[in-house]
């Protein structure tokens, strides 16, 4: 029986599934390299780390990336700078006591199964503190929350004569701010979120900036209907008719609310692949050359990489991981390992790896039952070739709200909709007709939150709450007064108030 489980990083996924862990029963132990807690959402300048660049602000709206049991202060803004993202993660561990759980400056160096693994089902962790002292532990289960931006995809071998480029090139996980840009030529390759971002970035600063796309992108602004955030604009009736309509997404969506005013007032300018550099030139793939280039930054996305996983736990279904769910690796004889995290989507990634804990907690404890292997590794093929869309720019594509009820259904924690109109019409409609926020899925079952339904009534105010920053005097009711009069007094008072 599964009772001590290992999580792997303190990062968003690791603190919702130290607190999943604590309300299953579970004895959570969390190993955390680096000295805090928010993994990438903690701005930091330590190398060969994961990190974020001085500007970041979260694309997802505060209501729908929360955690759902806990909503975020009204006062924050509703899409919050990374430094208001970690105050909101600091105010999530204290509150539900997580801190003493998590092993600081301790690094997983490898996971193996122990030698009765058939039998017991458990796991051989061993750990690295940054003081050089090594340990041995064993837990019942593991969980995998390290996240997909620790390894960069840096395909230099993609772009000829890169080694006698002229000037600096690096990968963006590098970028920290905009220092050293002032007047610079600087080209940006990759056109994802981060390519964007810091193309916006350096174009303040620089003379000239360059955006290199080799399949141009979709762009999304973060303000929508309102002035409200734009990703509280789909309800759970729009994925509903969504559903009569299916498309497939191929397209590379990013959010950047800056980028297209920049290209109109030409600070950035798109151009196409890159074919390749000589010199200080960069030669595009429609002929044109871009003399005396400074700087080339790779926007070029990330590789996930596990390795102090066995090596048959990391197997691939195209590009993306063969994992049952986008969670536990099918192979396994006891479903006691979990990778949680690993995941994208038109949406914050926190609710879906907060409800990824919470399914594979119970699927540890064996509440849930997981099909035959072979079954497992024909839903994966699948999800793979039709129900998702997996390529190398989408590797860990879901569909945001239909994945989170599926995994809801077999928690147990999807609202009954019926029974909500039946007997909670306010709420219902809220629910059916309002943001799919995380909330929805503490109103009923395990974890149930008493506090679910006021979350979801008020989450209205909470977003309105930001912009009430300059008091507006109450307009004068002269002119109502008078409207009255003409309908309560005589004409000669009518007439001297006229």
């Amino acid at each position: 029986m599964v009772q001590s489980v290992a999580v792997i990083g303190a990062g968003l996924s690791g603190l919702s599934c130290i607190k999943t862990c604590l309300e299953e029963g579970l004895q959570p132990t969390c190993f955390e390299s680096s000295c805090d807690i928010g993994g990438v959402w903690r701005y930091k300048f330590e190398p060969d780390r994961a990190n974020i660049y001085q500007t970041v602000v979260i694309n997802s709206s505060k209501e729908m990336m929360a955690y759902s049991d806990f909503p975020p202060p009204a006062e924050l803004p509703n899409n919050m700078h990374h430094s208001e993202v970690l105050g909101y993660l600091r105010l999530y561990a204290e509150h539900f006591k997580l801190l003493p759980h998590i092993h600081f400056k301790t690094a997983v160096q490898k996971v193996r199964q122990t030698p009765d693994f058939a039998l017991t089902g458990q796991w051989e962790v061993d750990t690295e503190k940054q003081n050089g002292q090594k340990e041995t532990h064993v837990f019942d289960a593991v969980i995998v929350c390290t996240g997909h931006f620790t390894h960069p995809h840096f395909p230099l071998k993609d772009f000829p004569g890169i080694e006698n480029f002229e000037g600096r090139y690096f990968h963006s996980w590098e970028y920290r701010n905009t220092n050293g840009m002032e007047g610079k030529t600087v080209v940006v390759i990759g056109i994802g979120n981060s390519g964007g971002d810091i193309a916006v970035d350096i174009s303040r600063v620089a003379e000239k900036v360059y955006v290199s796309s080799r399949s141009g992108a979709w762009v999304l602004g973060r303000v929508g209907p309102g002035g409200l955030p734009f990703d509280i604009s789909f309800s759970r009736m729009d994925q509903i008719w969504g559903s009569f309509f299916p498309t497939r997404v191929t397209k590379n969506y990013i959010n950047n609310i800056h980028l297209p005013a920049r290209i109109l007032s030409g600070r950035i300018r798109v151009k196409p692949k890159v074919k390749e550099f000589s010199g200080s030139s960069v030669v595009f793939d429609d002929g044109t050359i871009i003399d005396k280039v400074d700087v080339v930054i790779f926007a070029t996305g990330y590789n996930y990489n596990f390795p102090f996983l066995p090596p048959e736990l990391q197997n691939k279904s195209g590009y993306r991981l063969r994992l049952y769910r986008h969670i536990i690796p099918p192979s396994l004889a006891h479903p006691t390992l979990a990778v949680v995290g690993l995941i994208n989507a038109l949406g914050s990634v926190n609710p879906m790896s907060e409800m990824q804990g919470r399914w594979a907690t119970r699927v540890f404890k064996g509440i849930i039952k997981l099909p035959s292997e072979e079954t497992m590794n024909r839903e994966i093929e699948n999800e793979t070739e039709i129900m998702f869309s997996c390529s190398d720019l989408n590797p860990l594509y879901v569909f945001f709200v239909p994945y989170l009820d599926s995994l809801a259904k077999e928690v147990g924690v999807l609202p009954n909709f019926l029974w909500l109109f039946l007997t909670d019409p306010r709420l219902a409609m809220q629910v059916l007709f309002g943001p799919c926020t995380p909330y929805q899925y503490r109103l009923t079952g395990p974890g149930r939150w008493s506090g679910a339904r006021q979350a979801i009534l008020s989450q209205w105010e909470r977003m309105y709450e930001p912009f009430k920053t300059r008091v507006v005097p109450e307009p004068e009711k002269k002119n109502k007064f008078k409207l009255k009069v003409l309908f309560a007094q005589p004409v000669s008072l009518i007439e001297s108030l006229v």
